[in-house]
């Protein structure tokens, strides 16, 4: 990561995250509205994150929602320029983290089927594929792969056969 930090997302961040985000994903880049819906929920459900590199470039950022035991990552994006490095895994280290201090039992998100690279990476960090929801992402019409990894088991519940 050669110098890279991570740190909480502020709004200051925007334009630049928004920069990011058109360039990596141009065919359905979040608005700059639903950027601010999302870091208005921070840090009650929600936990964004960018990755600066020396100088304050903004290389990479992330974010995750979580409630009720179970948490989302929301986006990971990297710069096309800094992939490879090691920073898509400090992103999703950071998320799987902050999942874990919140209690959640699980970590859910979407991948395009067409990013090798991405799933790759998940399935690396322990995510498996749970399902499929066919032509999630628009106007491309690609499929999104619903991938879970579990923090961990619940407790039983309920009664249990006591032995003698």
């Amino acid at each position: 990561m050669s110098g890279v930090v991570l740190r909480t997302m502020t709004g200051t961040d925007l334009p630049a995250v928004l920069r990011l985000e058109q360039g990596l994903f141009p065919e359905d880049a979040w608005s700059e509205e639903m950027l601010r819906e999302e870091l208005a929920e921070q840090p009650r459900t929600r936990h964004y994150v960018v990755a600066e590199a020396p100088g304050g470039d903004l290389v990479g950022y992330a974010g995750l929602a979580a409630a009720g035991g179970q948490a989302d990552v929301q986006t990971i994006g990297v710069r096309a320029d800094q992939r490879g490095g090691g920073i898509g895994a400090a992103l999703l280290t950071e998320l799987l983290d902050e999942a874990a201090r919140r209690n959640s039992e699980a970590v859910f998100l979407e991948v395009r089927a067409d990013n090798d690279g991405a799933r790759r990476l998940y399935k690396r960090f322990g995510f498996d594929e749970v399902g499929v929801r066919k032509r999630y992402y628009q106007p491309s019409d690609v499929d999104a792969i619903v991938m879970c990894r579990k923090l961990r088991t619940r407790p039983p519940m309920g009664f249990t056969k006591e032995s003698k």
